[in-house]
């Protein structure tokens, strides 16, 4: 019953937008874990290099962790459902991280302890991790639909000092998904990727 109405929501344009990036982030997923052995999976470039189950382990986590406070933010929200008025608008520094944490990446980042990805993981496993995690994503969507996501703040469940509005996390998502899906494309492009 739950997946015949998430087929007949029809999201605003700007959040068309982002379930089309989370969309092509399920597919690149599928396409470069997508027969993997585990050996292959868990090979790692270098020792402090992650392997493509990693990539997709840490995005399950880290989408799993932001999806619970943008649903609590929405729960916990007075505000009335009044539909966003545009797309989405990152204040200043809600851009500033987003470019940080985009493909390709500019600098590398150090990944906080709550999603720092298992050493060793079955390929499969962690694939459908990230791809459930992405539906956890979606179901914001459907959820805050009906609100102006501009407005409705959570907190960073990093950083808890740090607060951006609904929008701006679901666009920190879709960035942090390139970044990492980049990532495991350059794993399997590595000369010494096993390649049977």
């Amino acid at each position: 019953m739950a997946s015949a109405q998430a087929n007949l929501f029809e999201p605003p344009a700007h959040l068309r937008a982002i379930l089309d990036d989370f969309e092509k982030a399920d597919q690149d997923a599928r396409r470069i874990a997508g027969g993997l052995t585990d050996a292959q999976g868990n090979w790692q470039p270098r020792e402090t290099a992650w392997s493509v189950a990693q990539c997709l382990d840490h995005m399950a986590r880290g989408n799993t962790l932001y999806a619970a406070a943008l649903h609590q933010a929405l729960n916990e929200t007075g505000a009335e459902r009044v539909p966003a008025h545009g797309p989405i608008q990152p204040g200043w520094f809600g851009r500033y991280f987003i470019r940080t944490l985009d493909a390709p990446p500019n600098r590398k980042m150090q990944a906080p302890k709550k999603i720092v990805p298992a050493s060793q993981i079955a390929i499969r496993e962690a694939l459908q991790a990230f791809l459930r995690s992405q539906e956890d994503m979606r179901g914001v969507i459907r959820d805050g639909a009906g609100f102006d996501l501009n407005r409705i703040r959570f907190r960073n469940p990093f950083v808890g000092f740090l607060r951006f509005t609904v929008g701006t996390g679901l666009l920190i998502i879709a960035a942090h998904n390139r970044r990492h899906l980049w990532q495991a494309q350059r794993v399997l492009e590595c000369p010494g990727f096993p390649k049977n």
